[in-house]
């Protein structure tokens, strides 16, 4: 078998360090290169510059199989780059807006693809919508599936997560209604749910996640919505306050991304995922013992594990359209710091 390269642009940052920490544990035979704008120490360190495609000469020097994005390319040139070389890519960095116009991009170059194109902007690396699937194979049965977040500010968080909301919060965003879709603002529309894992109930508010756009425009569910809250409540409804007088409005950027950034050292971090159907509810809720970076990092291993296992047709993929959802619940279980609950 050839050994795989594997090159994780945005490779020094918070979540980037954390995928290839895990991928060298779990696949020692792939060779891991790791980009960024500056030049690093090690032998594997590539200068990559995302703004700029004369820097992208040395993707192909190396004989790079597959691109794992962990870092913002806002003009998609990583994405047409790897389409015109046939590498393999993955995203785990596309905020909704972002996301929609990456795979329209995709779509309109599909005759030209050869090989795995993987958008994996989803909450924490695009698992929400395999455990979907695992509650509820039958997409056409569920009327609503609902994500509530518990995020904790005392969590290891990457600069890109507070820079899109600092960016975001004053702008509407869409949430869907019987396939209506319904234009909100974050920190607003909160609704008391109750959360597992000792957390208790909590005032939830809304966010924007990609997971909105995937559910109702790729899975066709008629209703989804995401809410969230802090570990703090004090935050939480701080920010409601701050949403309703429109505060946001009048800070700065700067001021927004203090406001955001999260200095933590590491904290749990809690999802819970509802699906309606007409006469049932099911409900996954999951536990990151390590925090979101683990979870997100761990998920987008499996992904890249996938694409390499030469099962996979090319193509353009979300996330959970690769896998059987039994695989990725399993692996997910079986993954020390993470804990699963179905009800």
């Amino acid at each position: 078998m050839m050994r795989k390269n594997i090159l994780v642009i945005g490779g020094t940052g918070l979540v980037g360090k954390v995928i290839l920490r895990i991928l060298q544990g779990r696949n020692p035979s792939y060779n891991l290169f790791v980009g960024s704008r500056q030049l690093g120490k090690a032998n594997n360190d590539l200068v990559i510059d995302v703004t700029n495609p004369k820097t992208f000469n040395c993707i192909t020097d190396n004989k790079i199989d597959l691109i794992v994005m962990c870092t913002k390319d806002s003009n998609n040139e990583i994405l047409r780059f790897a389409i015109q070389n046939k590498l393999d890519y993955i995203d785990i960095t596309k905020p909704t807006p972002d996301l929609a116009v990456a795979y329209d991009l995709a779509k309109a170059n599909k005759q030209n693809i050869n090989s795995h194109i993987v958008f994996s902007s989803g909450w924490m690396g695009g698992i929400v919508g395999s455990l979907v699937d695992f509650v509820e194979p039958d997409k056409r049965k569920i009327q609503e599936t609902n994500l509530y977040i518990y995020y904790s500010i005392k969590d290891l968080a990457g600069k890109s997560s507070a820079n899109f909301l600092a960016e975001n919060v004053c702008k509407p965003f869409v949430v869907y209604k019987n396939n209506a879709p319904k234009e909100v603002k974050h920190f607003l529309d909160s609704e008391k749910f109750n959360f597992e894992f000792g957390i208790g109930k909590r005032q939830a508010y809304n966010l924007d996640v990609p997971d909105l756009f995937i559910l109702n425009q790729i899975e066709k569910i008629p209703t989804v919505s995401v809410k969230m809250t802090y570990n703090s409540k004090f935050v939480t409804s701080l920010m409601g306050y701050f949403q309703s007088l429109k505060i946001f409005n009048i800070m700065f950027l700067k001021e927004r991304q203090l406001l955001f950034g999260s200095s933590g050292n590491g904290d749990q971090t809690v999802f819970e995922v509802i699906v309606k159907t007409q006469n049932k509810t099911k409900r996954v809720s999951l536990q990151s013992v390590k925090g979101q970076a683990e979870l997100t990092a761990f998920s987008t291993v499996l992904h890249i594990e996938k694409m390499l296992s030469e099962t996979l047709s090319n193509g353009i993929y979300f996330s959970h359209q690769m896998h059987s959802s039994q695989e990725i619940y399993k692996a997910l279980n079986s993954y020390n710091t993470i804990n699963l609950k179905i009800s």
